[in-house]
């Protein structure tokens, strides 16, 4: 099957991992990111891990175990051999924390001049070589990346990027897939969160490429198959697995049930909250707060343009108790132990929910798209669609009467939150073990693929 055989039997096996998460700045795809390295890892303990990234020194600082491929430079494999040993252990120890201190110091005012750079850099794209298809309309996409040819399998990770609120991710996600098949290289999709998709062009580029993906795995059964299921994708290379971060958060639960009231929210094209209902929002918090005689935590997940901390620590102010948000620094760990803090959690972030469900956490997720009502109802089903409505509750923020919505939500949760601590984690090892359940079948679209033994770190529980 293309590269594979001769890859491995040279000892050079080769994994390509595309993502949706270029710049790295949101702690839930760093979180998938982790997960699918670590296991990708285990399965395969020799090979090349490369991930298309725009930061490589960051990344290098995040993900020791990974290879950057630079897609702004044409998405090239690095060094190999000792070259590559020496150029590994520099980012790994010098660059990559040095990388990690510089831009959270210089992001903000960065961010500005970098958006006039990527303008540039994608024009100079424009005149080189150019994807396997013509970009859709008003879509600037670049050459698929060079390491593709030397790739023995790509791994489209976890993510919801193929949808119409992402365009340019999705169509660049599919153009590689699609390349990957050109080559006859195994390519799998794992950890996906699918859709909507109502753009003509990107449905019809969908049900061109994804029939020929060997494996999707999604994170939910509720719309994902369905999805699929209209593009032309075969019944049998469909899998539900949940979302890889579960297994990341899962590890950090702790024995006893926290004592504080995390919030996240987040604004941003994607997530639109009137102000409104940001008010309702902050009072709701406050008085909850003080009425529990309990903190409010803030919880960072993306740090992308502020769109978390800006809208986030507002509603804390003039509250009795809080606790100190998440340094820009801050892990993807450090903040689901701070989610392992938590009783219950109110958020508009995706992630966030999913963090602390996976460790037996009830959530009220809060929403005001449709973008984000199929990924917290897809998130609930996940977590078993009988007791979906014990573990989290989705309130719209263009309901009637907000406040009381809010307020009986958090109320009720913070009551039980000790009868669906168990069942929420057990619906945790389920999805974990189906997502590692997933990976082997990926090892065996593999032709003469030798994989090492696979070794399941024990789960631990946080502190």
């Amino acid at each position: 099957m293309g590269n594979s055989g001769a890859g491995v039997s040279a000892g050079t096996f080769k994994i390509l991992v595309e993502n949706g998460e270029y710049r790295l700045h949101n702690r839930g795809d760093i979180a998938m990111m982790a997960i699918t390295v670590e296991r990708l890892r285990e399965r395969w303990p020799r090979a090349r891990i490369g991930m298309l990234t725009d930061e490589p020194r960051v990344l290098r600082g995040l993900l020791p175990q990974v290879e950057p491929v630079v897609s702004r430079t044409g998405g090239h494999w690095g060094r190999s051999g000792l070259a590559g040993m020496m150029d590994e252990q520099a980012g790994v120890h010098l660059i990559g924390p040095a990388a990690l201190q510089w831009r959270a110091m210089t992001d903000m005012p960065k961010r500005h001049l970098r958006d006039a750079t990527d303008r540039a850099r994608r024009e100079v794209h424009r005149l080189t070589l150019r994807d396997l298809r013509p970009a859709p309309t008003g879509l600037d996409l670049p050459p698929v990346p060079a390491a593709l040819a030397a790739s023995d399998l790509v791994v489209a990770l976890g993510g919801s990027y193929l949808t119409d609120v992402d365009p340019r991710q999705a169509h660049r996600t599919l153009n590689l897939l699609e390349a990957a098949q050109h080559h006859g290289i195994p390519n799998v999709m794992t950890g996906q969160g699918l859709g909507p998709i109502h753009d003509p062009e990107l449905r019809r580029r969908a049900a061109e490429v994804l029939p020929d993906v060997d494996l999707i795995a999604v994170r939910e059964g509720r719309y994902g198959p369905a999805l699929l299921a209209e593009l032309g994708v075969p019944a049998d290379r469909i899998l539900v697995t949940g979302d890889d971060a579960v297994e990341f958060a899962y590890r950090v639960r702790r024995s006893a049930i926290g004592a504080d009231l995390g919030v996240c929210l987040r604004i941003s094209k994607k997530s639109k909250v009137s102000d409104a209902a940001r008010d309702t929002l902050t009072t709701v918090l406050r008085r909850e707060a003080g009425d529990l005689d309990v903190a409010l935590a803030p919880l960072i997940v993306s740090e992308h343009e502020d769109e978390d901390r800006r809208h986030t620590l507002p509603l804390l102010a003039d509250a009795t108790r809080t606790r100190p948000a998440l340094a820009r620094t801050g892990t993807a760990q450090d903040l689901v132990r701070q989610v392992a803090r938590c009783r219950v959690v109110v958020t508009s972030a995706y992630h966030l929910a999913l963090f602390a469900l996976s460790q037996g956490i009830p959530a009220v997720a809060v929403t005001a798209s449709r973008y984000y009502d199929d990924k917290f109802h897809g998130l609930a089903d996940a977590f078993d669609s009988a007791t979906a409505d014990a573990g989290l509750r989705i309130v719209h923020l263009d309901v009637d009467n907000l406040d009381a919505e809010l307020t009986r939500a958090v109320r009720q949760l913070w009551e039980s939150a000790p009868e669906v601590r168990d069942t929420l984690q057990q619906r945790a090892v389920e999805q974990i073990d189906a997502g590692r359940a997933g990976l082997d079948r990926v090892a065996g679209l593999v032709a003469g693929g030798e994989a090492g033994p696979v070794t399941v770190a024990e789960p631990r529980q946080g502190d």
